[in-house]
Protein backbone atom coordinates (compact mmCIF):
# COMPACT_ATOMS: atom_id res chain seq x y z
CA UNK A 1 0.00 0.00 0.00
CA UNK A 2 3.02 2.32 -0.11
CA UNK A 3 4.55 4.18 2.82
CA UNK A 4 2.57 5.32 5.84
CA UNK A 5 3.59 8.99 5.82
CA UNK A 6 0.79 11.47 5.22
CA UNK A 7 0.78 14.85 3.55
CA UNK A 8 -2.73 16.33 3.51
CA UNK A 9 -3.68 17.39 0.01
CA UNK A 10 -6.40 19.81 1.05
CA UNK A 11 -6.55 22.73 3.42
CA UNK A 12 -9.07 22.62 6.24
CA UNK A 13 -11.54 24.94 4.50
CA UNK A 14 -11.70 22.74 1.39
CA UNK A 15 -12.21 19.65 3.53
CA UNK A 16 -15.15 21.37 5.21
CA UNK A 17 -16.63 22.07 1.78
CA UNK A 18 -16.37 18.37 0.93
CA UNK A 19 -17.98 17.47 4.25
CA UNK A 20 -20.75 19.96 3.47
CA UNK A 21 -22.14 17.68 0.75
CA UNK A 22 -25.07 16.60 2.92
CA UNK A 23 -27.12 13.44 2.71
CA UNK A 24 -30.52 12.77 4.23
CA UNK A 25 -30.74 11.37 7.74
CA UNK A 26 -32.55 8.27 6.55
CA UNK A 27 -29.63 7.52 4.18
CA UNK A 28 -27.10 7.01 7.00
CA UNK A 29 -25.36 3.63 6.62
CA UNK A 30 -22.96 3.75 9.57
CA UNK A 31 -24.27 4.81 12.99
CA UNK A 32 -22.29 5.26 16.17
CA UNK A 33 -23.96 5.11 19.58
CA UNK A 34 -21.31 6.43 21.91
CA UNK A 35 -19.42 9.14 23.70
CA UNK A 36 -18.44 12.72 22.97
CA UNK A 37 -15.60 14.23 24.98
CA UNK A 38 -13.41 17.28 24.76
CA UNK A 39 -9.75 16.22 24.89
CA UNK A 40 -7.43 18.37 27.03
CA UNK A 41 -4.01 17.23 25.81
CA UNK A 42 -0.70 17.94 27.55
CA UNK A 43 2.60 16.92 25.94
CA UNK A 44 5.64 16.24 28.14
CA UNK A 45 9.00 14.44 27.89
CA UNK A 46 7.58 11.64 30.04
CA UNK A 47 4.45 10.75 32.00
CA UNK A 48 4.49 11.91 35.65
CA UNK A 49 4.82 9.45 38.51
CA UNK A 50 2.12 9.41 41.23
CA UNK A 51 2.38 12.63 43.28
CA UNK A 52 4.85 14.21 40.86
CA UNK A 53 4.53 17.54 39.04
CA UNK A 54 6.48 17.95 35.79
CA UNK A 55 6.75 20.63 33.11
CA UNK A 56 5.01 20.02 29.81
CA UNK A 57 6.04 21.27 26.38
CA UNK A 58 2.70 21.89 24.69
CA UNK A 59 -1.06 21.98 25.38
CA UNK A 60 -4.01 21.64 23.01
CA UNK A 61 -7.78 21.18 23.12
CA UNK A 62 -9.37 18.74 20.70
CA UNK A 63 -12.48 16.71 20.03
CA UNK A 64 -12.65 13.17 21.36
CA UNK A 65 -14.65 10.43 22.97
CA UNK A 66 -14.28 6.98 21.48
CA UNK A 67 -17.70 7.13 19.86
CA UNK A 68 -17.11 10.54 18.33
CA UNK A 69 -13.64 9.55 17.13
CA UNK A 70 -14.87 6.41 15.40
CA UNK A 71 -17.74 8.33 13.86
CA UNK A 72 -15.48 11.06 12.46
CA UNK A 73 -13.02 8.51 11.06
CA UNK A 74 -15.79 6.72 9.17
CA UNK A 75 -17.17 10.05 7.94
CA UNK A 76 -13.76 11.20 6.68
CA UNK A 77 -13.66 8.07 4.52
CA UNK A 78 -17.02 9.35 3.16
CA UNK A 79 -19.25 6.83 4.88
CA UNK A 80 -22.76 8.22 5.35
CA UNK A 81 -22.52 8.46 9.12
CA UNK A 82 -24.81 9.45 12.01
CA UNK A 83 -23.99 9.97 15.69
CA UNK A 84 -26.29 9.11 18.61
CA UNK A 85 -25.00 10.75 21.79
CA UNK A 86 -25.53 13.40 24.46
CA UNK A 87 -23.51 16.52 25.28
CA UNK A 88 -23.81 19.23 27.91
CA UNK A 89 -25.38 22.65 27.45
CA UNK A 90 -21.99 24.36 27.33
CA UNK A 91 -19.32 25.64 24.97
CA UNK A 92 -17.69 22.22 24.66
CA UNK A 93 -21.04 20.69 23.63
CA UNK A 94 -21.76 23.38 21.06
CA UNK A 95 -18.31 23.02 19.54
CA UNK A 96 -18.68 19.23 19.45
CA UNK A 97 -21.86 19.48 17.38
CA UNK A 98 -20.22 22.04 15.07
CA UNK A 99 -17.25 19.71 14.60
CA UNK A 100 -19.52 16.82 13.63
CA UNK A 101 -21.21 18.97 11.01
CA UNK A 102 -17.84 20.07 9.60
CA UNK A 103 -16.95 16.39 9.21
CA UNK A 104 -20.20 15.58 7.40
CA UNK A 105 -21.82 13.68 10.30
CA UNK A 106 -25.60 13.71 10.83
CA UNK A 107 -26.20 15.35 14.25
CA UNK A 108 -29.97 15.07 14.53
CA UNK A 109 -29.55 12.56 17.37
CA UNK A 110 -26.86 14.40 19.33
CA UNK A 111 -28.98 15.74 22.18
CA UNK A 112 -28.12 18.48 24.68
CA UNK A 113 -28.55 17.95 28.41
CA UNK A 114 -28.76 20.59 31.12
CA UNK A 115 -28.13 17.91 33.76
CA UNK A 116 -24.37 17.53 33.24
CA UNK A 117 -21.43 19.02 31.41
CA UNK A 118 -20.00 17.67 28.17
CA UNK A 119 -17.58 14.84 28.85
CA UNK A 120 -13.91 15.73 29.12
CA UNK A 121 -10.72 13.68 28.82
CA UNK A 122 -7.44 15.10 30.18
CA UNK A 123 -4.65 13.32 28.26
CA UNK A 124 -0.90 13.23 28.90
CA UNK A 125 1.38 12.25 26.00
CA UNK A 126 5.11 11.50 26.32
CA UNK A 127 7.89 11.84 23.74
CA UNK A 128 7.41 8.24 22.61
CA UNK A 129 3.76 8.95 21.78
CA UNK A 130 2.44 6.90 24.69
CA UNK A 131 -0.50 8.34 26.59
CA UNK A 132 -2.43 8.24 29.86
CA UNK A 133 -6.10 9.31 29.89
CA UNK A 134 -8.69 10.17 32.55
CA UNK A 135 -12.28 10.31 31.33
CA UNK A 136 -14.93 12.42 33.12
CA UNK A 137 -18.06 11.24 31.25
CA UNK A 138 -20.57 13.93 32.22
CA UNK A 139 -23.56 13.98 29.86
CA UNK A 140 -22.45 10.73 28.23
CA UNK A 141 -23.95 8.83 31.15
CA UNK A 142 -27.38 10.44 30.80
CA UNK A 143 -28.41 9.00 27.45
CA UNK A 144 -31.15 6.39 27.93
CA UNK A 145 -32.08 3.13 26.19
CA UNK A 146 -35.36 4.71 25.04
CA UNK A 147 -33.52 7.63 23.40
CA UNK A 148 -31.17 5.24 21.63
CA UNK A 149 -33.94 2.96 20.36
CA UNK A 150 -35.95 5.96 19.16
CA UNK A 151 -32.97 7.32 17.23
CA UNK A 152 -32.14 3.97 15.63
CA UNK A 153 -35.77 3.51 14.56
CA UNK A 154 -35.38 6.63 12.41
CA UNK A 155 -32.31 5.31 10.60
CA UNK A 156 -33.67 2.63 8.24
CA UNK A 157 -30.61 2.32 5.97
CA UNK A 158 -27.99 1.49 8.60
CA UNK A 159 -25.63 -1.35 7.70
CA UNK A 160 -23.11 -1.08 10.54
CA UNK A 161 -23.64 -0.07 14.19
CA UNK A 162 -20.68 0.86 16.42
CA UNK A 163 -20.78 0.90 20.22
CA UNK A 164 -18.27 1.30 23.07
CA UNK A 165 -18.54 1.32 26.89
CA UNK A 166 -18.04 5.05 27.56
CA UNK A 167 -21.75 5.89 27.93
CA UNK A 168 -24.63 4.57 30.03
CA UNK A 169 -24.09 0.83 29.56
CA UNK A 170 -27.83 0.09 29.54
CA UNK A 171 -28.10 2.36 26.49
CA UNK A 172 -25.18 0.56 24.84
CA UNK A 173 -26.76 -2.85 25.35
CA UNK A 174 -30.12 -1.57 24.10
CA UNK A 175 -28.38 -0.35 20.92
CA UNK A 176 -26.67 -3.69 20.34
CA UNK A 177 -29.88 -5.64 20.91
CA UNK A 178 -31.81 -3.34 18.58
CA UNK A 179 -29.19 -3.68 15.87
CA UNK A 180 -29.07 -7.44 16.23
CA UNK A 181 -32.86 -7.68 15.98
CA UNK A 182 -32.87 -5.67 12.75
CA UNK A 183 -30.05 -7.57 11.05
CA UNK A 184 -27.59 -4.67 11.36
CA UNK A 185 -23.93 -5.66 11.68
CA UNK A 186 -22.97 -4.73 15.25
CA UNK A 187 -19.47 -3.93 16.51
CA UNK A 188 -18.56 -3.52 20.18
CA UNK A 189 -15.30 -1.85 21.11
CA UNK A 190 -15.33 -2.71 24.86
CA UNK A 191 -13.51 0.37 26.10
CA UNK A 192 -13.03 1.12 28.86
CA UNK A 193 -13.05 -2.58 29.70
CA UNK A 194 -15.23 -3.92 32.51
CA UNK A 195 -14.35 -6.98 34.56
CA UNK A 196 -17.04 -9.68 34.42
CA UNK A 197 -18.83 -8.03 31.50
CA UNK A 198 -22.45 -9.14 31.15
CA UNK A 199 -22.54 -12.04 28.62
CA UNK A 200 -25.33 -10.21 26.77
CA UNK A 201 -22.72 -7.82 25.35
CA UNK A 202 -20.77 -10.72 23.85
CA UNK A 203 -23.88 -12.33 22.40
CA UNK A 204 -25.33 -9.19 20.83
CA UNK A 205 -22.34 -8.05 18.81
CA UNK A 206 -21.17 -9.54 15.54
CA UNK A 207 -17.61 -8.26 16.01
CA UNK A 208 -15.95 -7.84 19.41
CA UNK A 209 -12.93 -5.55 19.09
CA UNK A 210 -10.78 -4.91 22.19
CA UNK A 211 -7.12 -3.94 22.42
CA UNK A 212 -4.49 -5.86 24.41
CA UNK A 213 -5.15 -4.13 27.75
CA UNK A 214 -8.91 -4.47 27.46
CA UNK A 215 -8.51 -8.14 26.55
CA UNK A 216 -6.43 -8.75 29.67
CA UNK A 217 -9.14 -7.19 31.87
CA UNK A 218 -11.95 -9.10 30.16
CA UNK A 219 -10.27 -12.51 30.15
CA UNK A 220 -7.91 -12.36 33.13
CA UNK A 221 -5.14 -13.58 30.81
CA UNK A 222 -1.86 -11.82 29.96
CA UNK A 223 -1.66 -10.34 26.45
CA UNK A 224 1.93 -9.26 25.91
CA UNK A 225 2.63 -11.00 22.61
CA UNK A 226 0.87 -12.58 19.64
CA UNK A 227 0.66 -16.09 21.07
CA UNK A 228 -0.92 -14.80 24.28
CA UNK A 229 -3.36 -12.75 22.22
CA UNK A 230 -4.37 -15.87 20.30
CA UNK A 231 -5.04 -17.71 23.56
CA UNK A 232 -7.09 -14.80 24.89
CA UNK A 233 -9.04 -14.60 21.61
CA UNK A 234 -10.08 -18.24 22.04
CA UNK A 235 -11.27 -17.39 25.58
CA UNK A 236 -13.42 -14.53 24.21
CA UNK A 237 -15.05 -16.92 21.76
CA UNK A 238 -15.78 -19.24 24.69
CA UNK A 239 -17.43 -16.30 26.48
CA UNK A 240 -19.95 -16.00 23.63
CA UNK A 241 -18.39 -13.87 20.89
CA UNK A 242 -18.99 -14.70 17.22
CA UNK A 243 -15.96 -12.87 15.82
CA UNK A 244 -13.08 -11.30 17.77
CA UNK A 245 -10.47 -8.80 16.56
CA UNK A 246 -7.79 -7.95 19.15
CA UNK A 247 -5.86 -4.87 18.10
CA UNK A 248 -2.15 -4.98 18.98
CA UNK A 249 -0.86 -1.53 18.05
CA UNK A 250 2.28 -1.82 15.94
CA UNK A 251 1.91 -5.61 15.98
CA UNK A 252 -1.28 -5.51 13.91
CA UNK A 253 -4.26 -7.56 15.05
CA UNK A 254 -5.43 -11.07 15.89
CA UNK A 255 -8.65 -12.43 14.36
CA UNK A 256 -10.69 -15.44 15.38
CA UNK A 257 -14.23 -16.55 14.49
CA UNK A 258 -16.54 -19.00 16.21
CA UNK A 259 -16.54 -21.27 13.14
CA UNK A 260 -12.73 -21.39 12.90
CA UNK A 261 -10.85 -22.09 16.12
CA UNK A 262 -7.47 -21.12 14.65
CA UNK A 263 -6.63 -17.44 15.38
CA UNK A 264 -4.99 -15.49 12.55
CA UNK A 265 -2.36 -12.77 13.01
CA UNK A 266 -2.67 -9.83 10.61
CA UNK A 267 0.54 -7.80 10.48
CA UNK A 268 1.01 -4.09 9.81
CA UNK A 269 4.01 -1.90 9.10
CA UNK A 270 5.76 -0.72 12.26
CA UNK A 271 6.46 3.00 12.52
CA UNK A 272 7.82 5.35 15.16
CA UNK A 273 4.67 7.00 16.52
CA UNK A 274 4.29 10.71 17.22
CA UNK A 275 1.04 10.29 19.18
CA UNK A 276 -0.93 7.06 19.57
CA UNK A 277 -4.02 8.78 21.01
CA UNK A 278 -7.07 7.70 18.99
CA UNK A 279 -5.27 5.09 16.90
CA UNK A 280 -7.64 2.34 18.04
CA UNK A 281 -10.60 4.53 17.14
CA UNK A 282 -9.12 5.21 13.70
CA UNK A 283 -8.94 1.44 13.24
CA UNK A 284 -12.53 0.77 14.35
CA UNK A 285 -13.98 3.65 12.32
CA UNK A 286 -12.09 2.49 9.24
CA UNK A 287 -13.21 -1.09 9.78
CA UNK A 288 -16.84 0.09 9.90
CA UNK A 289 -16.33 1.86 6.57
CA UNK A 290 -14.94 -1.27 4.90
CA UNK A 291 -17.74 -3.43 6.32
CA UNK A 292 -20.39 -1.03 5.05
CA UNK A 293 -18.95 -0.21 1.62
CA UNK A 294 -16.57 -3.06 0.72
CA UNK A 295 -18.31 -6.03 2.29
CA UNK A 296 -16.99 -8.40 -0.37
CA UNK A 297 -13.42 -8.00 0.92
CA UNK A 298 -12.17 -10.83 3.14
CA UNK A 299 -12.19 -9.73 6.78
CA UNK A 300 -8.38 -10.14 7.13
CA UNK A 301 -7.94 -7.71 4.22
CA UNK A 302 -10.33 -5.22 5.86
CA UNK A 303 -8.30 -5.47 9.06
CA UNK A 304 -5.02 -4.95 7.19
CA UNK A 305 -6.38 -1.82 5.49
CA UNK A 306 -7.85 -0.45 8.74
CA UNK A 307 -4.47 -1.02 10.40
CA UNK A 308 -2.84 0.94 7.59
CA UNK A 309 -5.11 3.93 8.23
CA UNK A 310 -4.55 3.71 11.99
CA UNK A 311 -0.79 3.65 11.39
CA UNK A 312 -1.07 6.85 9.39
CA UNK A 313 -2.90 8.53 12.26
CA UNK A 314 -0.09 7.89 14.78
CA UNK A 315 2.28 9.91 12.62
CA UNK A 316 0.43 13.10 13.56
CA UNK A 317 -0.33 14.81 16.88
CA UNK A 318 -3.84 14.94 18.29
CA UNK A 319 -6.83 12.66 18.07
CA UNK A 320 -9.39 13.47 15.40
CA UNK A 321 -7.13 16.01 13.75
CA UNK A 322 -4.65 13.20 13.05
CA UNK A 323 -7.25 11.20 11.10
CA UNK A 324 -6.82 11.27 7.31
CA UNK A 325 -9.57 12.14 4.84
CA UNK A 326 -10.42 9.86 1.94
CA UNK A 327 -8.77 12.18 -0.58
CA UNK A 328 -5.52 12.03 1.42
CA UNK A 329 -5.23 8.26 1.04
CA UNK A 330 -3.99 6.05 -1.83
CA UNK A 331 -6.84 5.06 -4.14
CA UNK A 332 -5.98 1.37 -3.97
CA UNK A 333 -6.48 1.40 -0.19
CA UNK A 334 -10.19 2.20 -0.54
CA UNK A 335 -11.14 0.05 -3.54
Amino acid sequence: MGDHSLVYKLNSERRRQIAGNKFKTEEAEVVVVGSCNTDLISYAPRLPKPGETIHGTKFSIGFGGKGANQCVMAARLEAKTAMVSKVGDDAFGNETIKNFKENGVITEFVSISKGASTGVAPIAVNEQGQNAIIIVPGANMLITPTEVEDALSKLPSVKVLLCQLEINMDATLAALKYGKSKGILTILNPAPAVEKLDPEYYKNCDIFCPNETETEILTGLPVTNIDEAKTAAIKLIELGCTKVIITMGGNGAVLITSDNSNPVHITTQRVTPVDTTGAGDAFVGSLAYFLAYHSSLPIPEMIKRACHIATISVGNQGTQKSFPWKIDLPEELLK
